[in-house]
């Protein structure tokens, strides 16, 4: 008596790929970490707008991790120094500055340095 084993490996690893499998319940374990890494990292209220999903790529799943906050773009990337009007032509800005508040027509904001906290959860979730 003799066996045959045929191994085909596109198909090994159509099987690993199916959803609900075992390489999406490890796809999703690592990307819900390097979430809430990214949640932990954010600065200020931005890691509450941190969400995570597992899609269907050009090579099989993704995990896809987004940041919809407005104003990412700017701490990711840093800003240079620049001036802050109001958006009403007559208006007026208001802000606090040592627990004073304070009223003004122009700010000269110095910039920001860039904040990849992204790219460093994804470093620290590996």
């Amino acid at each position: 008596m003799s066996v045959q084993v045929r191994i085909e490996p596109g198909r090994i690893a159509r099987f690993l790929r199916l959803r609900g499998g075992r390489v999406e319940r490890k796809l999703r374990e690592r990307t819900a970490r390097v979430a809430r890494i990214a949640q932990q990292e954010a600065p200020g209220s931005m890691g509450r707008y941190i969400d995570w999903h597992i899609e269907e790529g050009p090579r099989g799943l993704e995990g896809v991790i987004i940041c919809s906050h407005p104003a990412v773009h700017y701490v990711l990337n840093g800003t240079r120094p620049h001036l802050i009007r109001p958006r009403r032509r007559n208006g007026v800005l208001r802000f606090e500055v040592d627990g004073h508040v304070v009223f003004t027509r122009l700010v000269r904001h110095p910039g920001s340095r860039a904040n990849d906290f992204m790219g460093r959860a994804l470093r620290l979730g590996r």
